[in-house]
This record gives C-alpha cells, sequence and structure tokens, in this order.
C-alpha cells in the first residue's frame, strides 16, 4: 500500500490527535471516530498513551515485513488474542458512554400526544455498538450481534436495579465479557482501504448521528440558572439571550475584531484584546466597589459616587481609626469612579469617531 510516514504521523498526534487525525491518516477509520467521539480517548487519556505506539501504528498500515512477522508470532502463540485490560476497560467505558449519550438524549416531556420513553430501549443498541467498536480497532476483530444480544437480554435488569448507573454499568461489562468469550478473533487481513468517498460517507454518517444525540440533549433536556438561581432550559435562555441587547452587541464586537485583524494582524489584534481583558476586570472591580452594574450609565455611576462620598467623607467620623479606615473607602470610590468615568468617556470617543469614518474601526 502507499507509505505512510511516522513524522507526519506524529504531527497530526500532536496537533490534531483529539479529533483523530492520525488515525484517519492512517485509515484507522474506527479509532478515529472513537477519539472524536470520546475527547481523545476519555478526555485526552488515550491520546497521551499513544505517544510510544504511533510507530506501531505506522508499521501496520504499511503492511511492514517486522511487523507482519511479529503479528505471525502471537497468532501463533494464541489461538484468540489474550485479553488486554486497555482494551476491556476502553469497551466497557465507551458502551456506557454511548448509552448514557443516548439516555440523556431522550425528550422528558411529551412531543406532542406522544410519550417518549419507550426509546430507553434503544439504549443496548448504543451498548453493544461502543463495545463492538473498540473490539474492532486494530488487528482484532469480532461480529456484533452477540454483545448486542447480551446487551438487550442485561438491560432488563433496570427492572431490579432500578439505578440508571448500576443498569448501564452491568449492561456496558456483560457486553464487553460476551465479546471477548465468544466474538473475537484475530484479523489476519488488514482492513480493506475504502475509497475517499466510501470513507467520508461512513464516518460523516457516524458523526452527523453523534451530533444529532448531542442537539437533542441540548434542546430537551439541559437546563442552566437563570439570575434568580431557577432552572431553566437552555433552548430558552438562548431564546432570550438573543432578544437582548448583549447579542448586537456581541455582533459588533465580532465584526469590528474581523476588521482589526484584516488592518493589524492576528498578533496585534490577539495583544488588544488581552489587554482588554484585564480594562475589563479593573472595571468590574470598580463597579463592585461603587455597588453598580457593569451596564451601569454615566448617571448612575454619578449617583452611586455621590451617595458613597456622603457615607464614607472621612469629616464625618470622630473616632481616628474609624476615620483612617473611612479615609481609605473614601479614596477607593474615588479611584473607582475615575476609572469608570475614564473608561465610559474613552468609548464615547471611540464611537463617535467610528460613526464619523467607518472605515476607522477601534
Amino acid at each position: 500500500p502507499p507509505q505512510k510516514s511516522v513524522g507526519i504521523a506524529y504531527l497530526f498526534w500532536l496537533f490534531g490527535g483529539f479529533l483523530g487525525l492520525h488515525h484517519l491518516y492512517l485509515h484507522r477509520d474506527r479509532h478515529a471516530f472513537l477519539w472524536w467521539s470520546s475527547f481523545g480517548g476519555f478526555f485526552g487519556i488515550g491520546w497521551a498513551s499513544e505517544i510510544v505506539l504511533i510507530p506501531g501504528y505506522v508499521r501496520d498500515a504499511n503492511e511492514d515485513l517486522r511487523f507482519i512477522v511479529k503479528f505471525l508470532k502471537k497468532v501463533e502463540a494464541y489461538q484468540k488474542p489474550p485479553y488486554a485490560i486497555k482494551r476491556l476497560a476502553g469497551q466497557v467505558i465507551v458502551g456506557y458512554m454511548y448509552a448514557q449519550l443516548w439516555s440523556a438524549a431522550i425528550p422528558q416531556m411529551p412531543l406532542g400526544d406522544i410519550d417518549m420513553s419507550f426509546l430507553h430501549w434503544g439504549i443496548p443498541l448504543c451498548v453493544s455498538l461502543g463495545v463492538w467498536l473498540v473490539g474492532n480497532i486494530g488487528r482484532e476483530q469480532g461480529v456484533w450481534w452477540h454483545c448486542h444480544l447480551a446487551a438487550f437480554v442485561t438491560y432488563t435488569s433496570r427492572f431490579i436495579f432500578y439505578e440508571e448507573f448500576l443498569t448501564l454499568l452491568t449492561t456496558s461489562v456483560v457486553a464487553t465479557a460476551v465479546f471477548n468469550t465468544f466474538s473475537k478473533q484475530w484479523r489476519s487481513q488488514p482492513p480493506r482501504r475504502g475509497s475517499p468517498g466510501g470513507r467520508s460517507l461512513k464516518i460523516g454518517t457516524a458523526v452527523v448521528i453523534y451530533c444529532a444525540l448531542w442537539t437533542s440533549f441540548l434542546y430537551f433536556n439541559a437546563t442552566t440558572e437563570d439570575g434568580n438561581g431557577k432552572d431553566i432550559p437552555v433552548r430558552e435562555a438562548l431564546r432570550d439571550f438573543w432578544k437582548t441587547d448583549w447579542w448586537p452587541e456581541w455582533k459588533t464586537k465580532l465584526y469590528d475584531t474581523y476588521i482589526n485583524c484584516q488592518r493589524d494582524g492576528w498578533f496585534q489584534t490577539i495583544k488588544e484584546l488581552l489587554e482588554s481583558e484585564d480594562d475589563l476586570e479593573k472595571d468590574g472591580d470598580a463597579c463592585k466597589v461603587l455597588g453598580v452594574s457593569t451596564t451601569a450609565s454615566q448617571a448612575e455611576l454619578t449617583a452611586a459616587y455621590r451617595k458613597l462620598c456622603k457615607k464614607f467623607h472621612p469629616d464625618k467620623f470622630k473616632d481616628a481609626e474609624q476615620r483612617a479606615k473611612a479615609h481609605q473607602r473614601f479614596m477607593g470610590i474615588q479611584e473607582a469612579f475615575n476609572l469608570l468615568s475614564k473608561t465610559k468617556s474613552s468609548r464615547r470617543r471611540r464611537n463617535k469617531r467610528y460613526h464619523d469614518d467607518p472605515q476607522t474601526v477601534f
């Protein structure tokens, strides 16, 4: 086959390993999807462990003679692939993770007049697909229906445990055990390299289904807290966000940043953004001192400043210790007011200059 480079494989591993780009390069499509869907092999653990394995992957992809000889010795020594803790743990974790995602994606509220809870019977399918996917990576393979049947039968334990965690974990463990006992065998021939179109179709279909599950979870079931500490659906929070004044302001800022990048370059723009983050942090601290929101107008700032100045003016305190504390607080109030007033004045000048010359963006 066309020979692959260890150097290029390491580059893909370093800069796109969490997305499985190095496995795509080596035609290990199942491995690539697994890394992409599990955030780099369970949040980067699998990705980091591959730093010493990539040369072996490349020799396998190139059908290198040294790899073939070593592989044939394994086949002669073991009738079936021996048990490996890493692969067994991966099968259990991925099977559980896919099942958990499916469970989270099922709408908790009826859609129209249809109760969607019956979709929980798709959980055994997700468990078996996760177990089968991990079991068919590299030079090992196995049929799918064994672990699917085991997962379906074991899943009925949900009527015994009444606990989702125990049910999914037990189902994943049993499906893994059945796969490795009855299905697992050596892959004597290297996986057939499909055409770019065929590979893209298969991987794209899997990615669309996976993203659809996440979308269903975020739209129907995900919640967040509002300003009053109440849980509200994420879709309602987003809908409210589109209606606020923040969204047009964000769009304007994004457009201004794009114009800045074209004019000054990415490096200078990033530097200015970092400096503006420091300014925002200082402004936030100043707002806390005055007891106002970050969106307060100049009139609100002035009113809060005058009220605090009257309250903490040093001349109002007779005791020397209290007067010293009030003086320190009074100076902090003045500094906060001056900082925020300067920021708002600078912002008004920039806005005026922007409207006078639309091509100049600050």
